[in-house]
């Protein structure tokens, strides 16, 4: 196959592509850099413009490209598309269309445009190029890796696209592979900064926060006004616990953005470490750049009706979508009494979540209407609505579930000390209890070791398998397995390694029955892990909980506790780069509770 075949493959995968929900609690900002209308590419398209024959046909190319210049991308569109109503074969008319509908948003129909502007154009690296960038920034970066190794094929000296494939393999935890691209690629071109940013954020992937400084301090020395190198400094300071210094770093890369869906990244960046530092009520209101427009991954409410902004709510009727993740539904759940309560005894709530959580909701929160809502990817954004509430006249308002937290969570004195608001299945929880007293009489520790979404900047978070050796090991305990996804060969390998049997839950699965798996967490003695979906599901029905976390995690809100669930303990590395202590304090902390 040719690789150019092989390409259009890749571009037509990708216009085909599911784009799901990604999550915005990104933490690095090192993308895919370039732009498909910059003056290089202005000048390229121009090029390009010469070599056609037609003259009309050439001159209104001109004139859309001129349009792309302007930034009147409306134009250009629209210029595009009558070239093409004459020759659906002018890759160049194709190219200009997916350039405009890109810079206009509309990222499903740009990928269309760039595979037939791929197929049509002899010199198809600068589409790659195009290509790579929209994959990346759609969360495609093995798709985004072929583009990017095509384009340097026709560029190998080009710097934009060292970094672009750099930071594609970064992504696809091949971080090696990405060392040795940007390490030739610096070798050539010392002064760019670019590059010594990217080579800090791969550093950061694997744990080494304090190496990846080295990096991202030459890349502010060579430029010091980089907000991107601020900005990720900012990070590696957070994961070595200098909150402070981090949030001068952070204000330092609101200063001098690159883009606006930069600038609002960086005020939710500020938002987490203002919350970190225990300046909640400050950074709570700053914590609504979440939803600014110039995310990507912002979702968008498509929901009727005026929206709550702060008013009396006694006797209304409201309507509350739940927001971002799963383990974020169930957290900022722990809201919904407060919510009742100032509704009163006439007021009337109807809420939307994660289809999953609906059993458990219902039973937890008997007089509200609990629906699912449905999120989905529409041209590069995503949407959440709630299609299956009927009559929205009848509500006063509606809000986001996180609406509410600088009202009711507005400090950390604020968190009431409940040991729970969700209920779990009694009857369930009894069979689970009838399981697990099979086993033995030995506590049941329940174990949780991953997310489902470990890319490579969350991935850093978690520790890795081997270093759980310390607790698995620790004499006395039954340890079961309440971790969803495939875990088969962690599970192998702690019995072939450790010597250890991790308990498999027979007849349940952990990753969609929900409503059984909050029973199980309140069934077992112990859940010891990180916060992902479970560990917030345990914490909710008021299971005791071991939370592994970062050091200065803004969950904590600057306490060396975890105010959403008053039972939780928590454990935090020195730094992502060494989990072995901290495992081993879990590990002290594990015998000391069996022996006593």
């Amino acid at each position: 196959m040719s690789r150019k075949r092989a390409l259009e493959l890749s571009a037509s995968a990708l216009a085909q592509a599911d784009l799901g929900a990604a999550g915005i609690h990104r933490a690095v900002i090192a993308g895919a850099v370039g732009d498909s209308a910059s003056a290089e590419a202005i000048e390229r398209l121009k090029r390009s413009a010469q070599q056609i024959k037609n003259n009309d046909n050439a001159k209104a190319v001109t004139r859309a490209i001129q349009a792309i210049h302007l930034r009147d991308y409306a134009k250009a569109d629209k210029l595009a598309l009558a070239l093409l109503k004459k020759d659906e074969h002018l890759g160049l008319a194709w190219h200009i269309l997916g350039i405009a509908r890109e810079k206009q948003g509309d990222f499903a129909t740009s990928l269309r445009a760039y595979e037939a502007a791929l197929k049509l154009l002899a010199d198809h690296g600068p589409v790659a190029g195009d290509l790579g960038r929209l994959a990346f920034r759609m969360n495609m970066p093995e798709i985004a890796a072929q583009f990017f190794a095509h384009y340097r094929l026709a560029k190998p000296d080009d710097v934009e696209g060292a970094n672009n494939l750099a930071c594609a393999l970064r992504e696809l935890n091949r971080e090696g592979e990405a060392v040795e691209v940007l390490k030739a690629a610096i070798g050539a071109n010392p002064t760019a900064a670019l590059l010594w940013n990217t080579l800090g954020t791969v550093l950061c992937n694997v744990g080494d926060a304090g190496g990846s400084l080295v990096f991202f301090d030459e890349a502010l020395r060579l430029r010091p006004d980089f907000s991107k190198a601020h900005h990720n400094r900012a990070f590696a300071k957070l994961d070595l616990g200098q909150v402070e210094e981090a949030l001068v770093d952070c204000e330092a890369a609101i200063k001098s953005p690159e883009s606006p869906e930069d600038l609002a990244m960086m005020q939710f960046a500020q938002a987490t470490i203002l919350l970190g530092l225990g300046r909640v009520a400050e950074g709570w209101e700053a914590y609504e750049a979440r939803f600014a427009p110039a995310l990507v991954e912002a979702p968008r409410f498509q929901i009727p009706g005026t929206r709550w902004s702060g008013q009396d709510l006694a006797g209304k009727t409201l309507m509350i979508s739940t927001e971002q993740g799963l383990g974020d539904e169930v957290m900022f759940a722990g809201m919904l009494p407060d919510i009742l309560e100032r509704l009163g005894p006439d007021g009337s709530l109807s809420l939307a979540v994660e289809r999953r959580l609906i059993p458990l909701f219902q039973r937890s929160f008997p007089g509200i209407e609990v629906t699912a809502h449905r999120t989905v990817a529409y041209e590069g954004r995503t949407y959440r609505a709630a299609p299956e509430i009927e009559d929205w006249d009848r509500f006063d308002y509606w809000a986001a579930i996180g609406d509410f937290l600088p009202s009711l969570r507005g400090s950390v004195e604020a968190f009431p000390r409940r040991d729970h608001y969700l209920t779990p299945d009694p009857e369930r929880v009894a069979h689970w209890k009838a399981e697990l007293e099979k086993l033995g009489p030995a506590p049941k520790v329940g174990l949780l070791w991953k997310s489902l979404k470990l890319g490579a900047e969350r991935g850093r978070q978690f520790s890795p398998f081997e270093a759980w050796r310390a607790v698995l090991q620790t004499p006395g305990a039954v340890f079961v397995n309440l971790q969803y996804g495939d875990c088969d060969e962690e599970i192998a390998y702690a019995k072939e390694t450790f010597g250890v049997e991790i308990w498999q839950p027979p007849g349940i699965d952990l990753k969609k029955d929900l409503d059984d798996v909050a029973a199980l967490c309140a069934a077992v003695d112990l859940i010891i892990g990180f916060s992902n979906a479970t560990i917030n599901l345990a914490g909710a029905v008021g299971a005791p909980i071991w939370m592994m976390t970062a050091p200065k995690v803004w969950t904590k809100l600057g306490t060396d506790r975890y105010p959403w669930y008053p039972q939780a303990q928590v454990f935090s590395p020195a730094d992502f780069s060494d989990w072995e202590p901290v495992m081993e304090e879990v590990a002290r902390a594990l015998a000391a509770k069996i022996a006593g």
